[in-house]
């Protein structure tokens, strides 16, 4: 049986708007399945950092995606915590 591979968007650093919205129409655009958000280039843990990703789950949920946010640091991870974000990660954190 052939698995199928997750879709895998990258957030820079600093995501902007466009960034963001831009990935929003990758995932509508794709059918429905797993999807993997690399977040470990992100700059800051911060309200703005969340905000792409709620934004991404969003727009994943419409479409019927399964998105976890991989390489979360802890100040992230916390975060994510603390917004009901963090069915979003792994179940173990990166070692």
């Amino acid at each position: 049986m052939d698995s199928i591979r997750p879709l895998v968007v990258i957030l820079t650093a600093r995501p902007s708007g466009d960034e963001v919205a831009r990935l929003c129409a990758e995932l509508a655009a794709a059918p429905p399945g797993e999807v993997v958000c690399e977040v470990g280039a992100l700059a800051r843990a911060d309200l703005t950092a969340v905000d792409a990703l709620a934004r991404l789950k969003l727009a994943a949920g419409r479409r019927g995606h399964r998105i976890r946010f991989h390489g979360a640091g802890p100040d992230l991870r916390a975060l994510l915590l603390l917004t009901g974000l963090d069915g979003t990660l792994p179940t173990r954190p990166p070692a």
